[in-house]
């Protein structure tokens, strides 16, 4: 690889950084092609992306970003997962694949918007619920006031009409 070409990977990935909500950093010991394939595609549905490079192109990208605070994770075989809309979505596909593949898979540290994460703390991450999830509980709690407003206000009518079915009922059997 000459020089030029490492710089546009340095760039590249000085641009997945920056616009990264959450980083990861794993690693990869003998992972076959279709597990690595696997992951890539579960990442993909969650908006993240794998990358793999060189320690020292990985090194010169993460400076001047948030995420500079992994760098010292940098070592070995090195595979870096990036999420982009939510952090959630992708923790849960890495934890999945680290436990499906624990002999060629595992997770070093994590970096949350520019918070270093233990793998600890990702796997706590990846039990929350999704942001569609949250969005769903947040609608059910919303909907549920009014409606059961309603039926307080609905009771009043239909204890009455209760009260003079019965009252209708007593008078028809005399």
């Amino acid at each position: 690889m000459d020089r030029n070409q490492k710089n546009e990977v340095v760039d590249g990935l000085k641009e997945s950084f920056s616009k990264a909500k959450i980083a990861v950093i794993a690693e990869n010991r003998g992972l076959k092609v279709s597990e690595l394939e696997k992951l890539r595609k579960n990442l993909r549905e969650q908006d993240a992306q794998v990358q793999i490079a060189k320690n020292t192109l990985l090194r010169l990208a993460i400076k001047d970003t948030p995420y500079e605070n992994l760098s010292d994770a940098l070592s070995g075989t090195t595979m870096l997962a990036v999420g982009f809309k939510e952090p959630v979505g992708p923790a849960k596909v890495l934890s999945a694949f680290a436990k499906e593949f624990e002999a060629g898979f595992a997770i070093r540290t994590a970096g949350l918007e520019g918070k270093r994460l233990s793998e600890a703390d990702l796997l706590a991450l990846s039990r929350l619920p999704g942001r569609e999830q949250l969005l769903g509980k947040l609608l059910g709690t919303m909907s549920a006031v009014p409606s059961n407003f309603v039926r307080v206000l609905n009771a009043v009518p239909q204890t009455f009409l209760y009260a003079l079915t019965a009252i209708k009922e007593q008078k028809e059997k005399q």
